[in-house]
C-alpha cells in the first residue's frame, strides 16, 4: 500500500513538536509580564511527558504506541500540529487506517482546516476507497472561491494519478462536481477535469465529449484547451478543432507554443513555424519560443535565421542557468548551433559550441558530434576511439555507443566497417533485434542481399510489430523488381502498423512505379513528399515525373532533393542514370 507520502522525521523535528507544546504551555508565563491576568495552559507536565514518551516511542520504532499517545495528546490539546504529527506517524508506519482515523479526527475538530481535509482525501485515495472521496472533494472545493475554485477544480485529477481504478475515479470526480458542471463560471473547468479523468481511464471518446461540453460553456477556456492538447497527444485528431477555437481568441503564448511543439512532432513543420513566429512576436521574452522557432528554422534549412533565433534563446536562458545544471533545452540549442557552424565549414566554431555543453547525461551526444567533426577532418580512427573510450555507466550505454559508431561510419561511407561493428555487437547482444535490423541495412550497402533478407525475416519473426523490417524488405524487393506481389504484402503490412508514414508511402509509390501503375505511383509519392520533403523521396518522385514526360517538374524535385542532401545515394544514382546534371 503506497502510503509513503512523507519521509521519517528526524529527531530534531520530533523535539521541535515538543518545543511547540512547550511554547503553548509557557504562554501564560509570558502573558504575566504584560499584565495581571494569568491563564494557566491546559498542557501541564503530564501531557508534556506523554508527548515526550510518544516521540521516543516513534524514534524507537514503536509506531503503535507513538500514534496512540500523539492522537490522544492532540485531542486533549486541540492542536492541529499534534493531529498532523499523529497522521505522519501512522503514514511512516504504512498504517493507512490509523492515518485516516487521525486525519478525520483532525478534520472534525477543525472543520475549516484545508490541510486536514486534504489529508483525508489523499489517504482515502491511497487506500483505494475512491467512492468515499466525494464529500472530501466537495469540502476541498468549498474552501476556495472565485478563480481559486477553478484552480482547485483543475488540480483534482492530480490526486488520482495513482488510483488503481481510474474509471471509478472518473465517475467519482464527476459526481463530486455535479453542481459545478452546469455553472457558467466553473462549468468549463469542471468538464475539463472530468475529461482529464476519463482520459486517464482510457475513455478517449468520453474525454472528447467532456471537452466539447466544456467548450460549449466557454470556448476560450484554458482548461478545456489543455485537455484538447492531451487528447491530441492520445491520437484523437478531432480534438484539434477545440485547439483552433482557443487559438481564435487570445491564448497565452505558452499554449500556442505547446501547440507548435505538437505540430512539429506530427511533421507539420510549416504550420508549427507559423505558430512559433506568432509566439516570438507576441512574447519576445519567452525564451522557449525562440528555441522552438530556431529548431524549426534549422529543420527548414534556414541556418542564418536559426542561428539568430537560437542565440536569442541562449541570451535569455543562459544567465539564469549559470549556477545550475544545464537543462535539455540549452543543450539542444548548443548542439544545433554546433551543427550549423559545421555545415558552414567552421569546425572551430562548431567545437566551441560543443565545449559549452556541461551535461553528464548528454555526454554521448556531445562526443558523437565531436567525433563527426574529427571524421570530417580525416581523423576517423581518432573519432572512433573517442566514442569507444566513453564510460558505460548504464546498461544501455554500450548500445548507444555502438549506434553512434555505426552512424559515424555510415556518414563516412565506411559500410564494411559498420557491418563488422554490428556483427561484433550482435555477438554481444544476440537478442537485440534493432541491431539485427541495422546489420541487415549494412549488409545491403555492401551487396550481401541474401543475408539482408535473412536478417530482416529474423527481425519480422521476433518482432512482428516492427514496421521498419517489413518496409525495408518490401522496398528492397520492389527496387530490384523482384517478387512484386510479396513486396506489396510486406509494404502494406508496414503501412498497417504505421499509417501515413511518409517513408513507407514512398516504398509503396515506388512499388506502383515498378508495377507499371504510373498514376498511382505519382499520387502516392506526391503525398509522401508533401508530408516529408526528403532527398530519397524526391529522387523517386522525380523519376516518375520523368516517366510521364513532366520533365521540368522532375528536374525541380531533384534540385530540391540535392539542396536537402546532395550526398544521397539514390538521388545521385537516379540523376546519373537519366543523364541529368
Amino acid at each position: 500500500m503506497g502510503l509513503d507520502y512523507y519521509g521519517p522525521m528526524s529527531l530534531s523535528k520530533h523535539f521541535a513538536i515538543l518545543a511547540i507544546v512547550t511554547s503553548i504551555s509557557c504562554s501564560s508565563a509570558l502573558a504575566a509580564d504584560k499584565g495581571p491576568t494569568v491563564s494557566n495552559s491546559a498542557l501541564g507536565s503530564e501531557l508534556f511527558y506523554q508527548l515526550l514518551v510518544g516521540e521516543l516511542s516513534a524514534q524507537n520504532g514503536d509506531a503503535g504506541s507513538a500514534f496512540s499517545l500523539m492522537l490522544d495528546a492532540a485531542r486533549k490539546a486541540n492542536s492541529e500540529q499534534l493531529y498532523e504529527r499523529a497522521v505522519n506517524i501512522a503514514l511512516n508506519a504504512r498504517n493507512g487506517e490509523s492515518a485516516l482515523i487521525a486525519a478525520k479526527a483532525w478534520s472534525q475538530s477543525f472543520a475549516g482546516s484545508v490541510a486536514a481535509n486534504r489529508y483525508v482525501l489523499q489517504i482515502l485515495i491511497a487506500l483505494n476507497r475512491i467512492s468515499d472521496t466525494v464529500d472530501p472533494i466537495r469540502r476541498d472545493l468549498s474552501f476556495a472561491k472565485g478563480a481559486a475554485r477553478i484552480g482547485a477544480i483543475t488540480l483534482l485529477p492530480r490526486y488520482f494519478v495513482r488510483a488503481s481504478d481510474k474509471k471509478q475515479a472518473a465517475t467519482t470526480v464527476e459526481l463530486a462536481l455535479t453542481s459545478d458542471l452546469s455553472n457558467k463560471a466553473t462549468g468549463a473547468a469542471a468538464w475539463a477535469s472530468v475529461g482529464t479523468m476519463r482520459l486517464l481511464a482510457g475513455d478517449l471518446d468520453g474525454a472528447l465529449n467532456a471537452a466539447r461540453r466544456g467548450a460549449a460553456i466557454n470556448p476560450q477556456s484554458e482548461e478545456v484547451a489543455a485537455l484538447a492538447l492531451g487528447l491530441w497527444d492520445a491520437r484523437m485528431p478531432e480534438a484539434e478543432e477545440l485547439v483552433q477555437k482557443q487559438l481564435a481568441g487570445k491564448p497565452k503564448p505558452e499554449f500556442r507554443l505547446a501547440y507548435a511543439r505538437r505540430l512539429a512532432g506530427a511533421d507539420r513543420l510549416s504550420e508549427a513555424y507559423v505558430q512559433a513566429q506568432q509566439v516570438t512576436k507576441e512574447a519576445p521574452t519567452l525564451a522557449d519560443g525562440w528555441l522552438v522557432q530556431g529548431t524549426l528554422e534549422y529543420q527548414g534549412k534556414k541556418p542564418d535565421a536559426a542561428e539568430a533565433s537560437l542565440k536569442k534563446f541562449i541570451a535569455q536562458r543562459a544567465p539564469a542557468a549559470q549556477d545550475a545544471p544545464q537543462d535539455a533545452a540549452l543543450v539542444q540549442a548548443y548542439l544545433i548551433l554546433s551543427q550549423i557552424a559545421e555545415q558552414m565549414q567552421h569546425p572551430d566554431e562548431a567545437l566551441a559550441y560543443l565545449q559549452k555543453i556541461d551535461s553528464a547525461q548528454d555526454i554521448l551526444r556531445v562526443q558523437g558530434r565531436k567525433a563527426a567533426l574529427l571524421a570530417k577532418q580525416g581523423k576517423l580512427d581518432e573519432a572512433r576511439a573517442l566514442l569507444r573510450d566513453l564510460p558505460e555507466k548504464q546498461p544501455e550505454d554500450a548500445r548507444l555507443k555502438i549506434n553512434a559508431e555505426v552512424q559515424l561510419l555510415r556518414e563516412n561511407r565506411q559500410f564494411t566497417q559498420a557491418y563488422e561493428v554490428l556483427a561484433d555487437a550482435i555477438r554481444r547482444f544476440p537478442d537485440d533485434m534493432e541491431l539485427v535490423y541495422e546489420k541487415a541495412m549494412a549488409a545491403e550497402k555492401i551487396g550481401k542481399l541474401p543475408e539482408m533478407e535473412q536478417l530482416l525475416r529474423k527481425v519480422i519473426a521476433a518482432r512482428p510489430d516492427y514496421q521498419h523490417a517489413y518496409n525495408a524488405l518490401g522496398y528492397s524487393l520492389a527496387d530490384r523488381n523482384l517478387r512484386l506481389p510479396e513486396a506489396r504484402e510486406l509494404i502494406n503490412k508496414a503501412l498497417e502498423l504505421a499509417p501515413q508514414d511518409p517513408f513507407i508511402m514512398d516504398s509503396l509509390g515506388w512499388l506502383e512505379f515498378r508495377s507499371g501503375n504510373l498514376q498511382d505511383a505519382l499520387r502516392i509519392l506526391n503525398q509522401a513528399y508533401q508530408a516529408r520533403p526528403d532527398a530519397e523521396i524526391a529522387a523517386h518522385l522525380g523519376e516518375v515525373l520523368w516517366a510521364v514526360n513532366r520533365r521540368q517538374e522532375a528536374i525541380a524535385r531533384w534540385k530540391e532533393g540535392t539542396t536537402m542532401n546532395p550526398d544521397n545515394d539514390t538521388l545521385q544514382e537516379t540523376m546519373r542514370r537519366l543523364n541529368r546534371p
